[in-house]
């Protein structure tokens, strides 16, 4: 029987989902279109580095060690866990939010460095929300579902469909994902990034305005990655006390 926390959780956890399932919108579509008349106003060279910093980004999330060290936060309830994440997202929303406006202020050249620090700092927040929630960060597969958060927090509304039935049904997805890491789709990963970013985040580029516009966007974006993942995590949480009921 779920205590009066996990019932709330769950009924957030519920209404998340089906934002998630929601058809795009007549705006949403609206502003698609203007992401790609802008997008094609950007030179490419400006493109090419924001592709190459997601891939490197998601081959260190994949490979690379600088994000284990955080420690496994296991035998704690649902309550205090999320308080821990909470205040964890605090402190990461702040760093974000002084990053973009420091980045912003400098205009195309300064905002440019702002995709691999605001990126770095998106990938820390989750690996620290997974030790929080229990889960082991060294483990591939751990890797795999945080890059998910990711992806479904920053992808369209027309893939989120896809990505939200692999989560709910993890346990059994990972047994059909190839124990090499070199098959994931990095390239399909970042377009659904860059195709996501959104005006404020390409108005950061704009000299004067871009401080304003970049501490917004990303306090407004770390805001969303948290709320993403906690309700991801509650995802998996609520799935292992299914089972456990089950006798499964």
């Amino acid at each position: 029987m779920l205590n009066s926390y996990e019932e709330k959780a769950y009924r957030e956890m519920q209404d998340w989902k089906q934002r998630m399932l929601k058809a795009p919108s007549v705006s949403s579509k609206l502003t698609k279109g203007i992401q790609t008349k802008m997008n094609a106003l950007i030179p490419e060279k400006i493109h090419q580095v924001i592709t190459v910093t997601i891939e490197k980004m998601v081959k260190a999330v994949l490979f690379g060690s600088q994000y284990t060290s955080s420690t496994i936060k296991k035998g704690r309830s649902l309550q205090l866990q999320e308080a821990y994440v909470k205040r964890v997202g605090r402190h990461y929303k702040n760093a974000a939010t002084i990053e973009g406006a420091v980045t912003g202020a400098g205009g195309i050249l300064m905002g440019l460095a702002d995709f691999p620090a605001f990126l770095a700092i998106k990938i820390k927040l989750l690996f620290e929300i997974a030790s929080i929630y229990g889960f082991n960060v060294k483990d591939y597969k751990e890797r795999l579902f945080i890059l998910y958060v990711f992806k479904i927090t920053f992808c369209s509304q027309q893939k989120r469909k896809e990505i939200l039935s692999r989560m709910e049904n993890w346990t059994t997805f990972i047994q059909t994902l190839p124990s090499d890491v070199d098959h994931f789709d990095w390239r399909d990963f970042q377009q659904e990034y860059r195709d996501y970013l959104d005006l404020a985040k390409l108005a950061q580029l704009i000299p004067i305005i871009g401080a304003v516009v970049g501490a917004v966007a990303n306090n407004k974006l770390t805001e969303q990655l948290m709320t993403v993942a906690m309700n991801s995590y509650r995802l998996r949480y609520f799935k292992q006390i299914d089972r456990l009921e089950a006798g499964t």
